[in-house]
């Protein structure tokens, strides 16, 4: 399945004490148990910067981790970014699929600049 992290940052009202950011937990994987049981949790991390959270899951498709963003942004009180993200092995075998180049952009485009016939004002 593919993998999504999801980014998570708390507003100011749901911070107030640590028993609330405990309770906030609790509703919001109850409610992603129920309206998505297809989703496997793979890891979640506690951030010092401009997010709180950081959770990595797996989900059949887009639509599904979108799902989980909004469960999250209406019942935990959040702000939420959902990106996908590809396994570093996979990347490179993707890599391994694409078109071998040769040269550079810049060599390449030069040999097309050459071929385009260019009109001389002049001759008119």
């Amino acid at each position: 399945m593919p993998h999504f992290i999801l980014l998570t940052r708390l507003t100011p009202e749901s911070l107030q004490q640590t028993k609330s950011i405990k309770t906030l937990e609790h509703r919001v994987v109850d409610q992603l148990q129920s309206h998505c049981p297809e989703v496997v949790w793979l890891s979640s991390y506690a951030l010092l910067g401009p997010w709180d959270y950081l959770d990595v899951f797996e989900a059949p498709d887009i639509t599904v981790a979108t799902r989980v963003a909004v469960l999250v942004r209406s019942y935990g009180q959040a702000h939420a970014e959902i990106w996908p993200a590809m396994a570093w092995p996979d990347f490179k075998s993707m890599l391994d699929e694409l078109p071998k180049h040769q040269g550079s952009w810049a060599a390449r485009r030069a040999l097309m600049v050459r071929h385009i016939p260019v009109r001389d004002p002049q001759a008119d």
